[in-house]
């Protein structure tokens, strides 16, 4: 099931997407993706992101995978949903996409062994870690500045339930920018897969319903603009779409 988060005439509204392309609601409404104002799928209290989890990438920036995860969060106020603008700040210099497989918590736990992992995942998204390259430098470590912006953090369309996704360590990742092919990888590169990364976060941390864990990009980053529009695929898990505005 593809579920959905939306906004019309300013109530917020929670529905899935039905085989015709309608968005339903409990209690018989419907609405045209065209006509709703998309919001993040879940509501979290905590996104934590992981840097280099895809060895190209890291390879691109010519630097070395951690031994351990690289954990970062990404403030809850960078949150916009599908279709919102994505501001590009005033006097930086090279801003950029990461395509993203978000995993959303289902339940609260803490320290969950992997293989069970799956029993506390609500579902998965796209996770756009939008960045500004210019600030990720080790003095900046972690990259509040560079991830951290109002609008940095585009998720959706949809939150797709684990039925729909038998293997989220095996999806294509796609990044278009303008119409144009940027960036493409698989989960299957994860350095760290997903029941391994919610057995290191959750000896941490107690994980609550509507958490995200984003878990890494692949090579393939390249500049945007204002006026660019961006595109983010997943298989099974929809097409998560923003475009760049000035300040």
């Amino acid at each position: 099931m593809k579920l959905a988060r939306f906004a019309v005439a300013g109530q917020i509204l929670e529905g899935a997407l039905r085989d015709d392309g309608q968005l339903a609601v409990a209690g018989g409404g419907t609405y045209a993706p065209e006509e709703v104002v998309w919001l993040p799928p879940v509501v979290p209290t905590k996104v934590i992101g992981l840097a280099l989890n895809f060895a190209d990438h890291a390879a691109e920036l010519d630097m070395k995978s951690p031994e351990d995860p690289a954990l970062f969060f990404k403030p809850l106020s960078s949150l916009v949903g599908h279709g919102a603008p994505v501001v590009y700040p005033a006097g930086v210099d090279y801003m950029h996409y990461e395509v993203e497989l978000a995993v959303a918590i289902g339940k609260r736990c803490r320290r969950v062994k992997a293989e069970k992992a799956q029993e506390v995942i609500g579902g998965y998204t796209i996770g756009n870690d939008v960045t500004v390259r210019d600030f990720v430098k080790n003095f900046y470590r972690p990259p509040v500045r560079a991830k951290g912006y109002d609008t940095f953090g585009p998720v959706g369309p949809y939150l797709v339930t684990p039925d729909e996704v038998p293997d989220p360590n095996a999806l294509e990742l796609r990044s278009f920018v303008n119409g144009e092919l940027r960036q493409t990888g698989n989960t299957s590169q994860f350095i760290r897969p997903v029941p391994e990364l919610i057995e290191f976060i959750s000896m941490i941390m107690t994980l609550e319903p509507g958490d995200m864990i984003w878990t890494g990009t692949p090579k393939g980053l390249s500049h945007v603009y204002p006026g660019d529009v961006m595109r983010l695929e997943i298989d099974r898990l929809g097409a998560l779409e923003n475009k760049v505005v000035a300040e």
